[in-house]
């Protein structure tokens, strides 16, 4: 049996560019904006040049993160849908962690970790959307309250430190869960690692061969 015979594409190449344009584009705003909440921050708008022109880049990379998190939330909300299965990974969380689940989790293509992650990070950008474009200065802050333009400030700020946090997260997990990276560089994992990290998939996947080839399908 060839190599490539036993990959599975898991992430094709449009959404795995998408993917790494959004990781550039939210290092850039992530970088910039902490840059301004604390004096020895801001040497980290150096990445976009100077301090000024970070200040005008940063709401327009804030919306390229939105507008690739939005095309990656129509290519993958319908994987990331609650399911009654997600309550054994809640169950089993602990063994998770540990990698000693004594049962199968019956995992589809995606985890209840991973889909609480999912949405909570668009939740984020949503919130860091509407409270930005409140205090975009150059645009729109001037049809706003000084009360409400400091309620944007406050809420972005801390939606956006919620969001790299997410993201933080998400970069741990992808380096501890071996394989994860590789995927979502070539778009292919094992039919191994899919076997032993998401077991219901698996099962999907040998169901619908054997349709194949039974002409079912």
């Amino acid at each position: 049996m060839s190599k490539k015979s036993n990959l599975v594409l898991r992430t094709p190449f449009r959404e795995r560019l998408c993917h790494w344009a959004v990781v550039l584009c939210f290092f850039l705003a992530a970088t910039s904006g902490l840059s301004w909440f604390y004096p020895s921050f801001s040497w980290l708008s150096s990445f976009l040049g100077t301090p000024q022109l970070a200040r005008v880049l940063h709401p327009f990379l804030g919306i390229a993160v939105f507008v690739g998190l939005g095309y990656m939330f129509t290519r993958f909300v319908k994987y990331n849908l609650p399911a009654k299965t997600d309550l054994i990974w809640f169950r089993n969380v602990k063994g998770v962690i540990l990698n000693n689940a004594k049962q199968p989790l019956k995992i589809g293509k995606y985890n209840a970790g991973q889909k609480v992650l999912f949405w909570l990070i668009m939740l984020s950008i949503v919130t860091l959307l509407i409270s930005g474009l409140i205090m975009w200065r150059a645009y729109f802050a001037e049809f706003f309250s000084i009360p409400v333009l400091r309620l944007a400030i406050l809420i972005h700020s801390v939606a956006g430190i919620g969001l790299i946090l997410l993201i933080l997260g998400h970069i741990y997990l992808a380096i501890w869960v071996r394989g994860s990276i590789t995927g979502m560089v070539t778009g292919y994992v094992s039919k191994a690692w899919i076997r032993h990290h998401h077991d219901r998939w698996h099962e999907e996947l040998q169901a619908t061969k054997k349709d194949v080839k039974e002409g079912k399908a």
